[in-house]
């Protein structure tokens, strides 16, 4: 029973990355070289030592995302030498961008230790160049747009670390959604093998003791019945192993026939299963009402695996000369299937085996799948009841 909801998005980490997206260092390049040719104006670079400057002051930016301490190092580097030499350039805006990409990237010991040389850098520059009787409103200006700077890239890094975390939270729950469906899968799975098992075996034995009594005339018959019930236990098991090989989305009891793993039984296949256990000494009655035609094919499945079950459990617990009766009605918004038998539950019964109580909470399990709650119990006058509702139309 294949997942076809939960979708592969590949490797950790490709939920981050867009087709045609501009590499970080093509757009860091056309922002140096940008800032470069603004801040480049006449009279704002007079010679070689200004140019030479300039392009200090710029050129890291293109690494300024590789690596943010290195490029803002090497800014503060050049805007240092440049206070000595007394060159005022605006390319010093260089160091406020570095600012903020060490403080969207770098560890924060470092962003602390670039926000000081930043409003060191603020203080020194006003001293030098700042109007006279002007030096704290310069100096409280540059400030402010240092702040501005380590604010906009502790900005960008929240936002970054909010992206993360949603990208990996998004991670979790496809890696979550596929466990609990190979987790549903392999329950499936399991209750296909156990009702299959159960019920074939269960028969087998039953009739194998049968044979042991039966006249010669009877014995072929009796024989052919057990090849016939191994085979359909056979096959049973194959399409239940067989979804463990199958990777397509139609492996699942909803695909077609032809294949007699992907067949599976349904409402249709209950007067063949009542005929086997008639066979093996449990006398059975079935009365189908309705039209099962409508019925989707998981959910006649699921009937048939109740009915197979209660009827494996009449065969192996009720005493000899036991009769059962089945009843299934297909209503318009509701399937309810009813099995009774007029025996003793409990204990080893005909077939000399206990049950392991696994049945009847796979029999609870399929119901609830389809919103249907199983009711299992003595019945008053002796024997056993089995009865659930389900509502195959309005279940996922």
């Amino acid at each position: 029973m294949a997942e076809t909801g939960a979708v592969r998005t590949g490797p950790p980490g490709a939920l981050a990355r867009l087709p045609g997206r501009v590499p970080p260092v093509v757009a860091d390049a056309a922002l140096a070289a940008a800032l470069f040719l603004v801040t480049l104006g006449p009279g704002r670079v007079a010679d070689g030592t200004g140019f030479a400057l300039q392009t200090a002051l710029v050129l890291p930016l293109v690494w300024r995302r590789r690596a943010p301490r290195a490029a803002f190092a090497v800014i503060a580097a050049a805007a240092f030498a440049q206070w000595l030499l007394g060159v005022q350039l605006p390319a010093d805006a260089a160091l406020l961008v570095a600012l903020g990409t060490v403080t969207a990237r770098a560890p924060y010991r470092s962003v602390w230790a670039a926000a000081l040389v930043a409003v060191a850098g603020a203080v020194l520059a006003a001293a030098r160049w700042a109007p006279e009787g002007r030096f704290l409103a310069s100096a409280a200006a540059m400030t402010a747009a240092v702040a501005a700077s380590a604010l906009l890239g502790a900005n960008a890094r929240i936002r970054r670390a909010a992206r993360a975390e949603r990208l990996a939270r998004l991670e979790r729950d496809r890696d979550e959604r596929e466990r609990r469906a190979v987790q549903e899968e392999r329950a499936w799975i399991a209750r296909e093998l156990h009702d299959s098992v159960t019920h074939g075996l269960s028969v087998v034995v039953a009739l194998a003791d049968a044979l042991g009594h039966a006249r010669p005339a009877d014995a072929s018959d009796v024989t052919a019945r057990i090849a016939e019930t191994g085979r359909q236990a056979l096959t049973d098991m194959r399409r239940a192993l067989g979804l463990l090989q199958d990777a397509g989305p139609d492996a699942g009891p909803d695909a077609g026939p032809g294949d007699d793993r992907r067949s599976p039984p349904g409402i249709g296949q209950l007067g063949a299963l009542c005929e086997r256990m008639e066979a093996a000494g449990l006398a059975t009655r079935l009365r189908v009402d309705g039209e099962a035609a409508g019925v989707p094919a998981t959910a006649q499945l699921t009937v048939h695996r109740l009915v197979q079950e209660s009827l494996t459990n009449a065969l192996r617990h009720a005493p000899e000369g036991s009769r059962a009766e089945v009843r299934v009605f297909c209503a318009p918004g509701a399937v309810t299937v009813e099995v009774t038998d007029d025996g003793r539950a409990g204990g080893a019964g005909r077939t000399g085996t206990a049950g392991s109580g696994r049945g009847l909470a796979g029999m609870r399990e399929r119901a609830a799948a389809f919103g249907g709650v199983l009711e299992a119990g003595p019945r008053p006058g002796g024997g056993w009841r089995v009865f659930v509702r389900l509502d195959p139309w309005s279940s996922p």
